[in-house]
């Protein structure tokens, strides 16, 4: 049959064939520290305007509230790789990035750009995360504060996000993990993560399997165990609830 010949030659050994390493382990050392740096420092940068699309949407006016429910629509029901291109292509063909080289491998030209458009896509999940974890917050804590006198705005910020962060927390750190796998999109510009070390090699060497296959180990690696974690984590918090 015609299938049969689709993975004719792929042994075993052809997915697990690692004799490049020794040449080519700095490939994936770099592409793994990229892919770390961009994910931490676009989850980072992505909750300052999370908090606030969140307290937008959470606005008594109905413009504000349109106007943070529109961007997050737009980021979350658009395809990351077009948000990445528009932004690339787009926003910083106007705004110049010196072609700066740091630690030896990140060029800031294609970094920070990358790092905009995962931080922006994260910022609308991020904040639709921080609204959940205030509405979970219950209502009588902010009656309490404002019966004590506090503003609107310092209930907010004195009695309920405090508590919302502890619901807020394991969510984020699960869209930290998601970011991890989703940055390996930035590869299509050039930038020098995981993804695109595995596609060097395997073009370089010709072992078209074996350095996909590396690089799907290394994702496992982070981000399983860090999923463990974090439900646990959840468990802990949950038990002490119920306490």
């Amino acid at each position: 049959m015609w299938w049969s010949n689709l993975f004719a030659g792929m042994s075993p050994a052809n997915f697990f064939n690692f004799s490049f390493l020794p040449k080519y382990l700095s490939f994936f050392v770099q592409g793994l520290e990229y892919t770390l740096l961009l994910s931490v420092i676009s989850v980072g940068l992505a909750v300052i305007p999370a908090l606030a699309l969140a307290l937008m949407r959470l606005s008594r006016s109905r413009i504000v509230r349109n106007l943070s429910g529109a961007y997050i629509a737009v980021f979350r029901s658009t395809p990351m790789m077009v948000q990445l291109y528009i932004i690339f292509y787009g926003l910083f063909s106007v705004i110049r990035i010196p072609s700066v080289v740091i630690l030896g491998f990140i060029d800031l030209s294609r970094f920070i750009p990358g790092v905009v458009a995962l931080a922006l896509n994260s910022s609308a999940y991020v904040a639709e995360i921080i609204r959940a974890g205030i509405l979970a917050v219950d209502g009588g804590q902010n009656e309490a504060a404002r019966s004590l006198g506090l503003s609107s705005w310092q209930s907010m910020k004195l009695v309920v996000l405090p508590q919302a962060i502890k619901n807020i927390l394991p969510a984020l750190a699960n869209e930290l993990v998601t970011m991890v796998k989703e940055s390996s999109i930035c590869s299509v510009l050039g930038m020098t993560e995981l993804i695109w070390g595995a596609k060097t090699v395997a073009t370089t060497t010709y072992k078209t399997l074996s350095p996909y296959v590396l690089a799907a180990l290394v994702y496992f690696v982070i981000n399983y165990p860090a999923s463990k974690a974090i439900e646990a984590i959840e468990r802990r918090m949950r038990r002490g609830d119920r306490i």
